[in-house]
């Protein structure tokens, strides 16, 4: 990644004014000098953060134990890069899976029936497949608690800087998403605060980085229903919840499945009917043509013996323990990876 563009990354505008701007000066070192010589209006805040050379921001994100993924990268999410507007930088603690996940999301306000369903619904799916969400109250926390509760990898997607937790209660939430092999990522630098213009573009990066996108209860407006209308842009198969035509956390769903969205009957129904969108679309392993699936044994192993045994990386292990999990290959059991 060429230095002016992380540079440009921590200065932390709106994704739409950023394109704006490389559109009309032609590359981000050129929005980077403009911005330097006081020909952009920006607060005096995002001014400050354009005078820091990369070097030091290099720094500054080892430091606290962060990386990035430019758009371009061998290891930026290929399904993300696709789409249009996807976010030049990410900021990353963990390791995103290489495969698209299946977003679980729904509103703050979620009731107790769609709070349950929520965690059912991220531990069914976890079993399989990465479950992105927002990390937020509500829907997207309990999506997350299930995922981590039936041992699979989760992914959450922030409207801030990642060292700033929001909301706070969630912080060991995000922690163990990490330590369980899934990351929390956001297109903000460190240190951004959560402000309400910077939720809805992230709603777009929960949609690009899953193939299907679940919505559990909805009002409208929302950030979930902004998530699946993203999806629907781009191309993905909508799910959700249909509920008490009177509810008003309902109507979101509703209208969704009155415009096409695929109605989820149940936990069971999801997992087959997501089974039936992605199961043809991905590439089946023998296992003995597959170096991790071979190593396994029929008790397993752990993720440091396969890391010890393979001598690969860390994060190549991980990503390829996320796809055999996508396929429905191996599955996690108290700390082992464990052929299906």
């Amino acid at each position: 990644m060429r230095d002016d563009r992380l540079v440009l990354a921590f200065v932390g505008m709106h994704p739409d004014r950023r394109a704006g701007l490389v559109g009309t000066y032609g590359s981000a070192g050129a929005v980077v000098a403009a911005i330097r010589r006081g020909r952009v209006e920006l607060p005096a805040e995002a001014r400050a953060a354009a005078s820091v050379d990369a070097d030091a921001r290099k720094a500054q994100l080892a430091e606290a134990g962060i990386t990035t993924l430019a758009l371009g990268d061998p290891d930026y999410p290929a399904h993300l890069g696709r789409l249009p507007g996807a976010p030049d930088v990410l900021f990353v603690k963990g390791v995103v899976p290489v495969v698209p996940g299946v977003a679980i999301v729904g509103t703050r306000r979620a009731t107790a029936y769609g709070r349950s369903l929520a965690r059912r619904m991220g531990g069914a799916v976890s079993e399989f497949w990465p479950v992105v969400s927002g990390l937020a109250r509500g829907i997207d926390g309990e999506a997350h608690q299930g995922t981590l509760a039936a041992g699979g990898r989760g992914v959450a997607v922030l409207g801030c800087g990642i060292d700033r937790w929001y909301p706070a209660e969630h912080r060991p939430l995000g922690v163990r998403l990490i330590e369980t092999g899934g990351a929390v990522i956001s297109e903000y630098p460190p240190g951004v605060r959560p402000m309400g213009w910077r939720f809805p573009p992230r709603n777009r990066i929960i949609s690009g980085l899953s193939a299907v996108v679940v919505v559990v209860e909805a009002a409208v407006p929302g950030g979930a229903m902004i998530t699946a209308r993203h999806a629907l842009d781009h191309g993905l198969q909508v799910f959700a919840v249909p509920g008490d035509i009177d509810r008003a956390t309902s109507v979101g769903c509703n209208e969704l499945i009155r415009d096409g969205a695929w109605p989820v009957l149940g936990v069971e129904d999801l997992v087959e009917a997501v089974g039936f969108t992605l199961g043809e679309s991905q590439k089946r392993r023998s296992p003995i043509d597959d170096p991790v699936l071979a190593g396994l044994g029929e008790a397993g192993s752990t993720v440091d013996d396969l890391i010890s045994r393979l001598g690969w990386s860390p994060a190549d292990v991980l990503s390829h323990i996320g796809a055999l999990e996508l396929e429905g290959k191996v599955i996690r059991d108290q700390g082992r990876v464990v052929p299906r």
